[in-house]
């Protein structure tokens, strides 16, 4: 299920949620996945209250318990809440629409919930993540953009290659 509280520019529910299954797709992700778009004082309340960090940030991502699965492992993978504020701040610091911005985050959330960590995983989330953005036709990656000395952001994005979240702040 997608929801948008927040709107960006080129882009509705329909057209992320067939992102979101491509990226599912292409990361080996099962099971659903829940987005919500939204702003950043809900971002950050969400990041209180399941972090215990009061600030805001771009994108979070919740596991599914698997027991709530049942036998049934691909049911439900998770939630990702992405703000709209910061997708719109990066995108015009990274000379790129906030849609595809929007859809970079979704893609990193998405790589979280099948079990990558870039804090912990010696580079493995950001080789895999490259190698996604280039597939699905997105620009630079997230965790690309935060390694020192990396290269300026890629092209544009080519637009021709192109339930509620449950948890309540």
């Amino acid at each position: 299920m997608i929801i948008l509280r927040k709107k960006v520019v080129g882009l509705s529910a329909p057209v992320l949620g067939r992102f979101v299954l491509r990226a599912r797709r292409a990361v080996g992700l099962s099971g659903r996945v829940n987005v919500l778009l939204t702003g950043s004082a809900e971002m950050r309340a969400l990041n209180l209250r399941f972090r215990n960090k009061n600030k805001t940030t771009d994108v979070l991502s919740f596991p599914s318990d698997p027991s709530l699965n049942g036998t049934d492992k691909r049911a439900f993978a998770g939630e990702i809440a992405i703000s709209a504020n910061i997708a719109r701040e990066n995108a015009a610091r990274l000379g790129h629409l906030p849609a595809v911005e929007v859809k970079v985050l979704a893609l990193h959330g998405i790589l979280h919930l099948a079990g990558f960590d870039h804090e912990r995983d010696n580079g493995q989330m950001a080789r895999k993540e490259a190698i996604l953005r280039r597939k699905l036709g997105l620009p630079l990656s997230l965790t690309e953009r935060d390694a020192p000395g990396e290269p300026e952001p890629a092209a544009p994005y080519s637009r021709s290659r192109l339930r509620s979240v449950r948890r309540s702040a």
